[in-house]
Order: structure tokens, then sequence, then C-alpha cells
């Protein structure tokens, strides 16, 4: 896949800058570093109803990211499938959108389906049923793996496995290749998303203890490590896709206001408040990837339409086959037939 035209062309200032606000954090991955990047972005890009016609998919759509992504997909004309585990509590975000949408005087297509992307079965079940809709012709153009969670104490799948990498690898890697047939049909050529986690910079790969059991467990170091490893593994996930005209992408929202943050890390919450960005700054780089042209390089990690290291320290960088090694896990615990 070549490389975007309008990717790149910063100055050496300007990529300076950005580079500075990416090593600081507290600046890059705030309201301010996205309103700083955001007045070099050309106009009009993604030009709109960029995305009309063509069908996407993201999970966890119910609220924070995921309504954001929703929002932002559906302004570009897409048709959006919201993948949540409860329909009922979905529900008055899928009613904000399309009030806000109608605000806007556009047609909102939204379509709320249920799954728990930890559970296997439940996934399977769900991609069986969407690939055999209208006599199994509907093509998938977008899928925006969002669906998080970061539970206090270590917890277990159906499967068993330990949720946050249950949610964030196992589940994404499984629910793709399960969709592939219908991400197959899409005519322009598909694109996942993965939605990581700056956080994802201070783990380390745990091929040793992928699933968690050994230490002492906290929610934000396991939700940091399971971002590690989508992150890690995106290169390999393009080469087994990318035969199939789909582009795979990951990238993080820096540091968004959201009622799963609240949730989840509410005195860091509280602290950082006057710089968190809105759920929508946090989701527009996902939102790009999917409907930018022309595609940008697959297998990739992204932050404020930018490609970004993956390591900034030799600490958490891979060491010579752990990837592989990785991977070789991930698959087998996904359930894929073949590696």
């Amino acid at each position: 896949m070549t490389t975007p035209r309008h990717i790149g062309r910063t100055s050496a200032p300007d990529r300076g800058l950005d580079r500075l606000l990416d090593r600081t954090v507290l600046l890059g991955y705030s309201r301010l570093g996205y309103a700083i990047r955001r007045r070099r972005w050309a106009a009009g890009d993604p030009r709109p109803g960029a995305l009309a016609g063509r069908t996407a998919l993201v999970t966890g759509g119910g609220s924070g990211l995921g309504e954001a992504t929703v929002l932002g997909l559906a302004r570009l004309g897409a048709r959006v499938h919201v993948l949540v585990r409860s329909p009922e509590r979905a529900a008055p975000a899928i009613a904000r959108i399309e009030r806000l949408l109608r605000g806007e005087r556009r047609v909102a297509d939204l379509r709320i389906e249920r799954c728990d992307v930890s559970d296997p079965a439940m996934i399977d079940a769900f991609a069986d049923e969407f690939c055999a809709r209208a006599g199994g012709s509907i093509g998938l153009d977008v899928l925006v793996h969002n669906a998080g969670v970061m539970p206090p104490e270590r917890t277990e799948s159906v499967e068993g496995h330990e949720l946050s990498v249950a949610t964030h690898v196992l589940g994404p890697i499984r629910l793709t290749e399960r969709l592939l047939p219908a991400l197959r049909r899409s005519e322009r050529g598909a694109r996942v998303v993965l939605v990581a986690s700056g956080g994802m910079y201070t783990q380390p790969l745990p091929v040793d203890d992928p699933e968690f059991e050994h230490g002492s467990y906290r929610g934000a170091v396991a939700y940091a490590r399971s971002k590690r490893m989508q992150v890690e593994l995106a290169p390999i996930l393009d080469r087994r896709w990318s035969p199939d005209r789909i582009a795979t992408f990951v990238m993080h929202p820096g540091w968004a206001d959201t009622p799963g943050l609240a949730r989840s890390l509410p005195a860091f919450r509280t602290l950082t408040r006057p710089l968190l960005r809105p759920a929508e700054a946090g989701a527009d780089t996902a939102v790009w990837l999917a409907a930018t042209e022309p595609t940008p390089p697959s297998g990739t990690f992204w932050h404020d339409r930018r490609r970004r290291p993956t390591s900034y320290r030799s600490s958490t960088r891979p060491g010579r086959g752990e990837t592989g090694e990785l991977w070789t896990w991930a698959a087998a615990a996904a359930g894929l037939e073949r590696p």
C-alpha cells in the first residue's frame, strides 16, 4: 500500500513540535496537544460523505470513545452497526447520536447488535448471522475494535482467560477472523482499527505471563499490557489479513474524558480533568483511519493522525522472537484454526 500524499508533508519545525508534544505526554495526550496538531491537518480530510454507502461495525459503541466513533463514522455517511453487551444500556447513546445528526440535517443509519467480545460462542453466533444476512451479500468496510474493560481484580472470561486480554486481544482477533467473509466483500478494501492506549508505553510485551497469573494484579497494568499486545501484533495481523485487501491499524486516543475513565480511574480523572480531551477528539484518529484516502500504511500505530513509535525505551521493546511467541499463544487462545 502506498503512503498517502497528505501524510508526512509537515515542515521540520512542525515535526519537531509534534515530537516534543508526544514525548512530554502531558501535553501531547491532552486537549492542548490535539488543539495544536489539528491546526496542521488538511482541510476536508476525510472528505464529506467519504463513507457514504459503506458499512461499519464498532464494538463497545454504547458510550465514551465508542459512541464518539459511531458519531464520526455516521457523520461521514456510513451505516454503523453498534456492537454492545447490553442493547438497553446503549439505547440512550444511539438516541443522542440520532438527535445530534438530525440537528445537522443528516440521516443516521444505526443498528444495535448484541455481543460480548470476550465470549467466543457469542462472537461466532453473531458473526455467522451477520455474514449470512441478505443471502450473504453484505460487505463490511470498517471494523473498529473499541470495546474495553478494566476490572479492579483479576477476572476471567467465560473461557477462563484474563478478562482484559480476552476483551482487547483474543476477542478482536476471533471476531475479525469470523467476519472475514463480510470484510472480503468490501468493494474498496476493508479497514480494521484497534483502539489501544498510550499507557501501553509503560509495559513490555508479557510473553511469559500473558494472562497476568503471577505478581500483584492491577487493573490499569493489565489494561496496558493487553494494549501493548495489540500494538505489537499489528504487523502480524496485517500480514495475515492483507491478502484479503484488509488494512489493519492500531491507534491510541490520548487522554479522553469518558465514563469508562471515570469508573476505572477516578483519581486520575479528578487530577487531570482540565487537560482531558472530549471523547470526539479521542476518537478522531480512529474515524480518520477508517475514511481518509488513500489508505494509510497498514500494520501501523497512530496517534493524532500521525504514525508513532511503538516503544520509547529499550526496556519495553520486544526481544527477538518474542512477538512471534506471543502470536503463537494468542492464535491458539483465540481458537484460530491455523496460526
